[in-house]
């Protein structure tokens, strides 16, 4: 038998198959959503702002008694095969005959691991953890290095094992982190920045595997659905648009990513729609310095003004303008403005945009 159990912290569209099980985590600070929770028996629920969807797999070592083949996925990343559909208990356990483990595939970092670890966090941490390592495993310590001069890498904890060597990786694991906590001042660390642990444990995994010379199966992830803080951040951005308030959207827009820059990453905005909306907000900001009605006209509904931005990159683009170009300029009362930020940022060529600026203004 096999169970993957799906962390989660929202309500959401959980499989049919019963192969997979939705676990709460940190239920013991936030509503109770009605799943499986991580806050019965030994746990640590009341740590998951520092500690992630690790609260989850804390409890299932410390409290699930099936001795059963046992997962970890998330509530909006699943594995899946070649077709793109979700793995089936079958799936698991032929996989299982022939590895010890699934996992994510393998991500390959521009730079050496520490190196891209120090650009998002705390890189000071991530130096405390090799030191707790080298004193509690120092037979882990030379694979510690050799992966954090490397390039590779796993995301979010996923995996699926055997019980047996699941044990001994939440062993290992926490082992580590009980010790690291007493190193570590998170206390004045942002809300992101506190979840210091769920960071740090994506790359361990990858450690415990390489020194014990486990084989891996790498599996794809499929992603259901947008990041719910990401959905959220939209939704409140675009509130503000509808109200008329464009300057306070674009501070918010900033504010918001400073201290939750994973919200851009291409796993949580999965239409790739936050960089158009920096774009509208900069050029609504613009049009309303100008006096310039331009494209709060339009609309106020943040949807459509991005569809709307995708409309107008697709027509400039384009070598010569026919008159659906030209109509829907003029439909839209689409603005100087609204054109050159856009061709500055759009085309591919440097000096493509002045050309084309040029071309705009004779047509007018």
């Amino acid at each position: 038998m096999t169970r993957v159990f799906t962390m989660t912290h929202k309500r959401f569209a959980k499989p049919e198959d019963p192969v997979y099980v939705p676990l709460q985590v940190g239920r013991t600070t936030h509503e109770d959503l009605g799943y499986l929770g991580d806050d019965t028996g030994d746990s640590i629920s009341d740590l998951n702002c520092y500690y992630g969807e690790l609260t989850g797999i804390y409890w299932l070592w410390k409290n699930y008694e099936g001795r059963e083949n046992i997962g970890v996925c998330h509530y909006r990343r699943f594995f899946i095969n070649e077709k793109m559909e979700l793995l089936k208990e079958t799936d698991y356990e032929e996989i299982l005959s022939r590895y010890d483990i699934i996992t994510s595939k393998a991500m390959y970092a521009d730079v050496p691991y520490q190196e891209y670890y120090a650009k998002a966090h705390h890189i000071e941490d991530l130096e405390e953890e090799g030191q707790v390592i080298k004193e509690l495993f120092p037979d882990d310590y030379p694979f510690f290095c050799e992966v954090m001069q490397g390039k590779k890498h796993y995301f979010g904890n996923l995996m699926v094992t055997s019980r047996k060597l699941f044990d001994e990786y939440c062993s290992w694991l926490f082992a580590i982190f009980f010790e690291l906590e007493k190193r570590i001042d998170v206390s004045s660390y942002d809300e992101y920045h506190k979840r210091v642990f769920g960071f740090l444990s994506e790359q361990l995994l990858l450690v415990w595997i390489t020194a014990r010379g486990l084989t891996v199966y790498e599996s794809r992830v499929g992603i259901s659905e947008e990041k719910a803080e990401t959905k959220e951040f939209k939704l409140a951005i675009g509130q503000l648009i509808k109200m008329g308030q464009v300057t306070q959207a674009r501070q918010m827009f900033y504010e918001i990513l400073k201290v939750r820059p994973d919200l851009q990453l291409e796993h949580s905005d999965l239409k790739h729609e936050i960089p158009d909306i920096e774009q509208i907000l900069y050029i609504c900001e613009l049009e309303e310095q100008n006096g310039i009605p331009g494209m709060m006209a339009y609309s106020k509904e943040l949807p459509v003004l991005t569809e709307h931005l995708k409309k107008l990159r697709s027509l400039l683009e384009q070598e010569k303008w026919q008159k659906e170009a030209m109509d829907y300029f003029t439909v839209t009362d689409t603005s100087d403005i609204a054109v050159e930020v856009i061709l500055r940022n759009d085309m591919n060529l440097k000096d493509d945009w002045k050309r084309k600026l040029e071309k705009w203004k004779n047509k007018k």
